[in-house]
């Protein structure tokens, strides 16, 4: 039985030393730790970040698009974002009615909010207007002013109402102004005594 130091040699000088394929096993380097395999960073692969209405930003107007919204800045008018999540910042002021996915509110909200999917009210937040969603949620402390309607035929149909009449009024038919006819002129009366002919009209 061998007894080894604190340094790992071997404390004995009559110890043999180590044979060749042992003294190449020690010498090889460990390939296992010399090059580490690449980790997945969480978000990698995740959704890009939703586009951004700044603080110093007001748009009045139809705000419409195709990707995730954060609205730090004031918007006036109408937000479409159908099929995305709109989500209102601390700093967000929004008086508008909102067509959405999804919305989370954590600023202040004046106007009617459509969701298909839900809506989420942060303790934050003021909202004063009606939301209609499948889903509601009020966290605890968040102010609120209207009528909650979680029916999904009626969140159909008022997008549905919403998107026809985004599409434009119809244009009023043309209808074609009625053909006047010239009057007939009226035959001369026959010969009258005297021998002088009396016409139909007066004269």
């Amino acid at each position: 039985m061998f007894e080894f130091g604190k340094k790992g040699g071997p404390d004995s000088p009559g110890d043999t030393p180590p044979t060749a394929p042992e003294a190449a096993r020690r010498e090889a380097p460990d390939m296992s730790t010399s090059s580490p395999k690449p980790q997945a960073t969480p978000g990698s692969a995740g959704r890009r970040e939703a586009a951004t209405i700044g603080p110093s930003i007001q748009i009045d107007g139809d705000l419409r698009g195709q990707e995730d919204l954060l609205v730090e800045g004031e918007v006036n008018g109408t937000i479409q974002l159908r099929n995305n999540s709109l989500t209102i910042g601390a700093q967000g002021k929004v008086m508008a009615d909102v067509f959405a996915k999804e919305i989370n509110i954590e600023g202040f909200v004046e106007g009617d909010l459509f969701s298909s999917e839900r809506v989420v009210v942060r303790k934050s937040a003021q909202v004063r207007g009606n939301i209609t969603a499948p889903r509601v949620s009020l966290e605890d402390g968040a102010r609120f002013k209207g009528s909650i309607e979680m029916d999904s035929a009626a969140v159909e149909a008022a997008l549905g109402k919403s998107q026809g009449a985004n599409a434009g009024a119809p244009r009023p038919a043309v209808t074609a102004a009625p053909k006047t006819s010239a009057p007939e002129p009226r035959e001369p009366a026959g010969p009258v005594p005297g021998g002088t002919l009396r016409s139909g009209a007066a004269s």
